[in-house]
């Protein structure tokens, strides 16, 4: 399996996460994103929306991150990061369905406005899309944050795919500069994803 990302995306970034911790047997391909090598033919052939990650399992070429996890540890016989029981996979499909729907569009504004618009050259944040971005990342985040401070992780007893989606972007909080001062359970809660074997064999070198 052939497996598409970039360091600096935190979409492609869960994918690896997954594959990393479910000891997935990927070759790691590096799209570069600032030289546009996702607007190639070869790349748009694979995934036409211009984005990564994307699997290729022997020509069963799959993107979106949430669903290549899935996938993943499908393909893993014995695995715990996505439970089988309906009940407890649903409740993990909720909180993938819900940092897709509300997390990552908060998180999307700022780290575009505040990080990656300097990166490329593209000016000054827009003050107007910051606001509105720490708006819906402080809804978000207190909604996570409430819910983390009865449980250790996010759903079930043990650590699943949600971990992975969810801190995945909040790796950016520092160059995004999110909104997170106060959040005390999410941090506790990060710090315990960061300490996972497979966070820090991903960590991408400075």
């Amino acid at each position: 399996m052939r497996l598409y990302h970039h360091p600096m995306s935190s979409n492609a970034r869960r994918a690896v996460l997954a594959a990393a911790h479910l000891h997935a047997p990927v070759d790691l391909v590096m799209v570069d994103l600032f030289h546009g090598e996702q607007r190639t033919p070869g790349f748009l052939q694979l995934n036409p929306n211009h984005r990564v990650p994307v699997l290729d399992d022997d020509g069963f070429v799959l993107w979106e991150s949430h669903a290549i996890m899935q996938y993943l540890a499908d393909k893993t016989p014995g695995q715990t990061l996505y439970p089988t029981g309906l009940r407890e996979r649903s409740d993990v499909n909720r909180w993938l369905f819900w940092c897709a729907a509300h997390l990552m569009p908060a998180i999307g504004m700022l780290n575009w406005e505040n990080n990656i618009k300097s990166l490329l050259g593209l000016g000054a944040p827009d003050a107007t899309i910051v606001a509105r971005g720490e708006e819906l990342m402080r809804e978000h985040g207190g909604v996570l944050d409430a819910h983390l401070a009865t449980r250790q992780w996010i759903s079930g007893d043990a650590l699943t795919l949600a971990d992975y989606a969810i801190a995945a972007p909040l790796a950016d909080s520092a160059r995004a500069k999110l909104p997170v001062e106060g959040l005390h359970h999410i941090q506790r809660w990060f710090a315990e994803v960061r300490a996972q074997e497979a966070w820090r064999a991903t960590e991408p070198q400075a």
